[in-house]
């Protein structure tokens, strides 16, 4: 069984995707993942590739999501974005994108609502 914090991690990718497909971006890719970092999720925007960072926060005590992507996380994310470009050479125009979310405070048919805070061209 997987440990509750994955589960909620896994969970909130999954409600942000659907989330930004209702948006119009289309998915292209998640979960991309080499040996210095990974992408939550990879869309696409008419012909822009998204590569999106999901910052789930059950509460702000320690800061929001979007406080969290630190300069490290970025130069991370931005290694592993040009290991997919360079994997995937179709692809010309790309930027970065946060989604931070959490949770409502009530939910509809036993399904956990969310909030989001899309940032486009984060970093």
């Amino acid at each position: 069984m997987k440990a509750e914090h994955l589960k909620t991690g896994e969970d909130a990718e999954a409600a942000c995707c659907k989330y930004l497909k209702s948006q119009g971006l289309k998915l292209i890719d998640k979960n991309f993942s080499c040996r210095n970092g990974e992408i939550d999720l990879i869309m696409l925007d008419n012909e822009t590739l998204v590569f999106v960072e999901v910052r789930f926060r059950k509460n702000n005590m320690f800061g929001g999501g979007l406080e969290s992507i630190t300069y490290t996380k970025q130069k991370k994310l931005r290694y592993t974005a040009e290991l997919f470009l360079q994997q995937n050479s179709q692809y010309k125009n790309a930027r970065f994108d946060v989604v931070s979310m959490s949770k409502k405070t009530q939910t509809v048919f036993n399904r956990q609502r969310y909030t989001f805070n899309w940032v486009t061209n984060a970093f």
